[in-house]
């Protein structure tokens, strides 16, 4: 079998994290197999899906590095397909009109609560032998309906969940087109994996109730079913689901809160797939281990604390000079010009250790460009009588000296010598001024990465 997989997200809004993690899943499972990985947009919601939203989705699956093979397919260019696909069902019976207007629904709902039934259409359009049909009234514009089977069970072997069994008698016969001529969601997407040939379908466990309706369409065209895999919802660290409409975030915004793509795809795949106790792995390592076992039944709870550390490790492991664009990034959409990538590569392997995101990194290396205000208790407490002179003799050589870590160091050494101080007792006192902190990693590579001007300008202050 040649394996092929999808990812189809609606474009009502961001990617949100669960469909980042099925999308993961499915471009792992493809890429183990040697298959196709398919990006579809199901945009046939019109009035709520925007170009900013598409553009929102495809940015975030560049962003994390899931390449698709073909791609992004709209359901809305493919109107053709679905309506020749209609006419075929209403012309073999396997799908009728149904002229039924929403007050009329309404009020068959509302006798069936009355009754303790469970609420659902009850069949009053669909042809039957000998059944005679109401009158066709005038001015309504028709759905059309599945014609569902009435007995027998509807029966598929998840790939997460394992054997599922719903009857056919639990299943109403379902709306696949709409008045104004767009398909329903659990129409449109059988017509599409049919026609691109999915083989597999990883998607969240919200869709089993829609499945047994996509099998029963599967099996009235005569189409191949995929196997599906449905996947736990992801819990909040409230407990409570976490979806877009309950303030999820977007898969971009944990870009922007800087995150590293590597540690997102690291981090999601262990919510709700394991490798035995492997936490840390890349892309490729997955790639090569993820073959759809192993996959919990379970819901996983978002851990910010968890993706923080797996974030740290990537930080640390990451080249400097990619870092030091992203920081560049990051500093302009504060108004902050970093032109000087070498200072910034210098500022990334430096600061890299003692930061969990790029905002972090960020946050340190900011000091290099934007003036520092010191507050008052720490300038009391570090920059005192006793170490004021040694400050200003220190100026003095870092005016002339060539601002390396070892020449600095040099300085500093003959400066305390000259003082007879203790460098606990300089070294704060230079944090404070120059960075605005007391603390920072060695001093005097923390300095080595002042402009000689700004370093200066700094120690004049006392």
């Amino acid at each position: 079998m040649n394996v092929r997989t999808r990812i189809a997200p609606s474009p009502t809004g961001f990617l949100h994290l669960g469909t980042a993690r099925t999308a993961l899943y499915s471009w792992a499972y493809a890429r183990h197999f040697g298959g196709q990985f398919v990006l579809r947009i199901e945009d046939t919601d019109v009035q709520r899906s925007t170009q900013e939203s598409v553009d929102q989705i495809l940015d975030a699956m560049k962003w994390l590095g899931l390449e698709y093979d073909e791609g992004p397919f709209y359901q809305t260019q493919r109107l053709e397909r679905y309506h020749a696909v209609i006419a075929q069902m209403l012309a073999e019976g396997t799908a009728y009109q149904c002229y039924c207007t929403p007050e009329e629904l309404d009020a068959m709902r509302e006798e069936q609560r009355a009754r303790g039934e469970k609420t659902r259409y009850d069949g009053r359009w669909r042809p039957e032998p000998g059944k005679v049909l109401p009158p066709v009234p005038e001015g309504v514009k028709p759905v059309v309906r599945f014609r569902n089977p009435q007995q027998g069970m509807v029966a598929w072997d998840d790939l997460v969940k394992g054997p599922i069994m719903i009857s056919n008698t639990e299943i109403d016969d379902l709306i696949i087109l709409r008045p104004d001529g767009m398909p329903t969601y659990n129409f449109a997407v059988v017509i599409d994996d049919w026609d691109m040939k999915i083989t597999h379908v990883f998607r969240g466990d919200e869709h089993i109730n829609n499945t047994p309706w996509q099998i029963n369409i599967f099996r009235a065209l005569g189409a191949p079913l995929p196997r599906f895999g449905h996947c736990p919802i992801i819990l909040g660290d409230d407990g409570l689901k976490l979806s877009k409409r309950r303030g999820a975030v977007s898969v971009t915004a944990y870009q922007e809160m800087g995150y590293l793509p590597e540690a997102m795809l690291n981090y999601l795949a262990r919510l709700g797939w394991s490798h035995g106790d492997e936490e840390l792995f890349s892309s490729e390592q997955m790639v090569r281990w993820f073959d759809g076992s192993h996959l919990a039944k379970s819901p996983a709870q978002w851990d910010p604390a968890k993706l923080a550390w797996v974030n740290a490790h990537y930080m640390k492991q990451a080249d400097d000079a990619r870092l030091a664009g992203l920081v560049q990034q990051q500093l302009a959409t504060r108004g902050v010009t970093a032109g000087d990538l070498d200072r910034l590569t210098r500022a990334a392997a430096l600061f890299k250790d003692r930061c969990t995101t790029v905002v972090e990194l960020a946050d340190w290396t900011e000091m290099l460009y934007v003036p520092v205000t010191p507050r008052d208790e720490d300038l009391q407490t570090y920059v005192t009588d006793a170490v004021k002179p040694a400050i200003r003799a220190l100026r003095e050589r870092l005016a002339e000296i060539d601002l390396d870590k070892a020449t600095i160091a040099q300085a500093m050494k003959q400066v305390l010598a000259d003082h007879q101080l203790k460098m606990p007792q300089l070294a704060p006192a230079l944090r404070v001024l120059v960075c605005g902190r007391p603390q920072t990693p060695s001093i005097d590579a923390v300095l080595a990465l002042f402009e000689r001007k700004i370093l200066l300008e700094r120690l004049q202050s006392i």
